[in-house]
This record gives structure tokens, sequence and C-alpha cells, in this order.
């Protein structure tokens, strides 16, 4: 969705100020390579950021076992008496986990955390899907152009089937309206290409 609102905008912007096939196709693929290189770099960035930070308190965790066991496994019976473990039982499951200095690890993690350490998410395969997810989506307004189109509506037309095809598949998943789902997409996406192109229209009058 991202790929696909920014470069029918990007081109619409373009269009909208009299640019050319040869110049829309230039801002298109632009648009892609840019577009999906920035998702890409941005999510790579927060996800390894997130991955540093977990680390960081996991570590914490690791070093408060390791000074303080006792304390660490009292914690560990009341969260599962929480849980609604009997308080005895609660005990010797917290007994038996604390001889694994690991499995105690992980489970601290998990109930005051929420991560598990082992299973962090990878940075690359994040970048790697956004990157595709964009490139994709930010294809689809540039594909006409690319096949000889030389004129704007086409390629705002396959970017609005698009987004009806898309957000009806989002709201089948959700359980919404179908049809809500399809048309607040492309409503959104024309908002954005609108606007772009109306800005466009302005500064290609200006500086014509």
């Amino acid at each position: 969705m991202d790929g696909l609102v920014t470069n029918v905008s990007l081109i619409a912007g373009v269009g909208g100020g009299g640019g050319s096939r040869h110049t829309l196709v230039l801002t298109g693929l632009a648009g892609l390579v840019a577009g999906a290189f920035s998702m890409a770099t941005g999510e790579f960035t927060s996800v390894r950021s997130q991955n540093e930070l977990v680390g960081s308190e996991v570590e914490v965790e690791r070093r408060s076992l390791a000074d303080h066991p006792e304390q660490e496994r009292t914690e560990m019976a009341m969260s599962l008496t929480q849980r609604g473990v009997d308080p005895a039982l609660a005990e010797q499951v917290a007994q038996q986990i604390s001889v694994r200095p690991d499995d105690a690890l992980r489970f601290h993690a998990q109930e005051e955390l929420g991560v598990n350490p082992d299973k962090l998410p990878s940075p690359y395969e994040a970048a790697f899907y956004s990157f595709v997810s964009f490139a994709i989506g930010a294809l689809v307004p540039l594909l006409p152009y690319l096949f000889g189109a030389t004129v704007l509506w086409i390629s705002l037309l396959a970017a609005a089937i698009a987004l009806m095809v898309s957000g009806a598949a989002v709201a089948r998943m959700t359980g919404r309206p179908i049809a809500y789902g399809a048309a607040r997409q492309v409503a959104l996406a024309a908002l954005s290409a609108g606007v772009t192109y109306g800005v466009g229209r302005a500064i290609g009058a200006s500086v014509s």
C-alpha cells in the first residue's frame, strides 16, 4: 500500500505539471527504487534498534538472576500463582525452572518484557520484505507507461483497481465490509494523488 500510494501520487504530481511520458517513467522508476530502499533502511534500523534494546534489557535480567537468584525465583513463583497455579505447585515449578539458567531467563523475559530472547525478528528479513512489498506496490501505476501508455488516467485507473483489490482483501481478512474496505483505500489514495496533482499543476503552470 505504501509503494502504491506513494508512486501514484508522485506520478500524478509530475503528470499534473505537464511531464512527458519519458519524464513520468523516469520519475516512477526513481520513486520505486528510492522508496523501496528508504522503507527497507527504515525497517532494518527499526528492528535492529528494537532488538538491541531488548538485548540490553535481557542482559539486565540475566545479571539479576545471577546476583539475586532467590528473589527472582520468588518473582517467578508469584507470576505463576497470578496465572492460577496453586502456590505450593508454583514454588516447585519455579524451583525446577531456576535449575536451568537459560530457561529461567526465558521465563522472566517473556513475563516481564513480553519477548522470547531466542526468537527476535530478523532486521534483514524485515528489510527484504519491506523492500519487495514497496517495490511491488510502486510498480503498479508505473506499468501502463512501461507498456506504452501516454496518458495519466490509465496509470490512475490501474492504481485504483489495485487499491480496490487490496482494500477488499484486507477487509475480508479483518471481517469488515468488503465494499467499505475497497472504497476507503481508493478514497485515501485519491486524496493523496489529487493533492499532489494539484500541486504539480500549480507549480508547472507557474514555471512555464
